[in-house]
């Protein structure tokens, strides 16, 4: 129950993503600099907090980057790099509470990414994914028939690869912190116990794939409204939701834990829903789009059944 309550809350705090991302867009805003400011943002907030309440730990953390440099650039350039690219660009084509539902695709992903690192994966898990997945489709078929399928691809393809992004960037931590991976650092440092230290770690370790996206587009600079959105984004997304959901996730002692927590993220639909209605006045969806929610949240309490997380 702790591991799905702090899921839940990250998932709240998460929701605040997919709409400023679409507000931003709307205003006109580059997709790389609502990734990437995000990220800077939270490289100075996090520094910021670590010095003056966890000096130590901050310390440690510099110097796990630098002793494992080559790992931390790979797992934060795909678990928070890639996967946020490709979150943004997204933001660019179809509604905030699309890309969230469309999001939920990374519940069918946990699973292949933690057999991927020889982890056990229940069966009947596997087979609950996919009712959550039917549900996405049911989604994106509705902004098909109200809009375009070039804009329902430009919005739906980026967030399915972004959604095995995360989880891998992720595990790849998670099997660093645990050992046993040949190929992988055994890391045992107090430092992997703190969420903050964590998602600083991962953070720097995306910075070179955010310098080398703004060399390789040039975005126009960024507007102040912007600035600000993605300082906001960065306060409640990058740093209270992700070291909430990184608790969780390592709060989990087996792979069926693991999968629980990252499956709680499937509230995101309807806090963004909820908040892009009121915020922004986005149309709600039609019989098919809530059909396609109903079926996700239906397919998560049945998932978590299945996974008998009291």
């Amino acid at each position: 129950m702790k591991i799905i309550l702090a899921g839940v809350l990250a998932a709240l705090f998460f929701s605040s993503t997919f709409v400023l991302n679409r507000a931003m867009s709307l205003e006109g805003g580059h997709w790389v600099w609502s990734a990437s400011l995000r990220y800077f943002w939270m490289l100075a907030l996090l520094v910021a907090g670590l010095l003056l309440f966890r000096r130590r730990l901050l310390v440690e953390s510099f110097r796990l980057y630098v002793r494992h440099i080559v790992f931390w650039t790979l797992a934060g350039s795909v678990g928070f790099g890639v996967f946020y690219a490709l979150i943004t660009f997204s933001a660019s084509y179809t509604p905030g509470w699309v890309v969230a539902a469309t999001w939920q695709t990374t519940i069918l992903a946990t699973p292949v990414v933690l057999l991927a690192f020889g982890r056990a994966v229940p069966l009947r898990a596997l087979l609950l994914t996919l009712l959550i997945f039917a549900g996405v489709l049911l989604v994106n078929w509705e902004q098909a028939a109200v809009g375009s399928w070039r804009d329902v691809l430009l919005g739906a393809v980026p967030v399915l690869l972004a959604a095995f992004a995360y989880p891998f960037g992720n595990q790849l931590v998670w099997e660093a912190r645990q050992g046993g991976q040949r190929r992988l650092p055994r890391i045992d440092s107090p430092a992997m116990d703190d969420p903050f230290c964590r998602v600083l770690l991962l953070t720097m370790g995306s910075l070179p794939l955010w310098a080398i996206l703004i060399a390789v587009t040039t975005p126009p600079p960024p507007s102040m409204d912007q600035v600000t959105g993605t300082a906001l984004v960065a306060l409640l997304s990058g740093i209270a939701a992700t070291s909430l959901f990184l608790y969780a996730r390592h709060a989990a002692k087996s792979a069926s834990e693991l999968a629980a927590a990252d499956c709680t993220q499937s509230m995101e639909v309807v806090f963004s829903l909820a908040g892009e209605a009121i915020l922004l006045g986005g149309a709600l969806p039609g019989p098919m789009g809530w059909l396609g929610i109903l079926l996700t949240m239906f397919g998560l309490m049945l998932y978590l059944r299945v996974q008998n997380v009291r």
